[in-house]
């Protein structure tokens, strides 16, 4: 990479978006939140994707959740804040705030309302955003997720923006699933920082050069895998990827927001953890009691400590 970032590498945690009874968000147990998990030890927060419900919040609320977080302590540079959205301008005016507050970068979903566009297409897009906030310290990831964006982003507009913009356009996340075109990007984009989206994949990742991982269930297992990535390459790291990769796989027969809110208000004993947004739902009764004891059936799972 042309130039390191403070967020090239390592375990970014989508945080959870907690909410009140009244469905506004709860910006006091989100800092506590953000507090633990970088106190957990991991390089960065990568807050508004989906895991956050992100596309539920609004610019304002997007935009003041950032200005209390760093009021409160947060460090900006550890912040890596979703700041796609489908209307060009929304998507301005937040990576604009982003950089007012210094954030260490935006992670960026292509506009995804209109569907089958070209790459030329969001290549207008993303080149806008970066020409029209015009901040030379705009560290961009893209946020590749097309079975929930069913907006693409191809090997070409990588190459394409990169090229175009290599001092900014430095990185992306792979929600795809898609293990192949994961290794692809790695190959084929060394010096960018190329994020899977799970850690069932990371040790093979790391070994292909993979910068870490942003991961939903890094926010109940934060400090799991920043052990395990401090110990890839010894003999202890297979044992600690089987666990955490356990973890994970629990989590992915439930839907994964929901899941997470209920594990964290049992851990908790606060139940307001479990309101979310709508169209989002909270896990029913039995899903979360089946989900929490399936948890403490794997060795070495730890309770989260919030």
């Amino acid at each position: 990479m042309t130039e390191k970032n403070k967020l090239s590498s390592g375990v970014l945690v989508p945080a959870l978006t907690p909410f009140k009874a009244d469905l506004s968000p709860d910006a006091k147990r989100f800092t506590r939140l953000c507090k633990h998990l970088l106190a957990e030890g991991v390089n960065g927060l990568a807050v508004f994707g989906t895991t956050s419900e992100g596309n539920s919040l609004s610019v304002a609320e997007r935009n003041h959740l950032l200005d209390h977080l760093v009021a409160e302590g947060v460090p900006a540079a550890k912040l890596l804040p979703g700041t796609g959205a489908c209307a060009l301008t929304d998507a301005v005016e937040l990576t604009s705030h982003a950089m007012r507050i210094s954030a260490g970068g935006v992670l960026v979903l292509p506009p995804f309302y209109y569907k089958n566009q070209s790459d030329d297409g969001f290549y207008a897009y993303f080149s806008e955003i970066i020409q029209r906030v015009a901040n030379h310290r705009l560290k961009l990831y893209l946020y590749h997720f097309p079975q929930m964006s069913a907006a693409p982003i191809s090997m070409d507009l990588i190459a394409r923006l990169h090229k175009a913009y290599p001092e900014t356009v430095i990185g992306l996340k792979d929600s795809s699933g898609n293990w192949d075109g994961t290794k692809q990007m790695i190959a084929e984009f060394p010096d960018m920082a190329i994020f899977p989206s799970s850690e069932t994949l990371l040790l093979e990742g790391l070994c292909l050069g993979a910068a870490g991982c942003i991961s939903a269930t890094a926010n109940i297992q934060a400090s799991a895998i920043v052990r395990l990535i401090d110990a890839h390459g010894t003999p202890a790291a297979e044992q600690m990827h089987r666990v955490v990769s356990s973890v994970r796989k629990t989590f992915e027969v439930h839907p994964v927001i929901a899941a997470l809110k209920a594990v964290i208000a049992h851990d908790t004993g606060d139940d307001a953890w479990l309101n979310t947004r709508p169209p989002v739902t909270a896990l029913p009764t039995d899903s979360a009691e089946a989900l929490i004891a399936a948890l403490a059936s794997i060795e070495g799972y730890q309770q989260i400590g919030l």
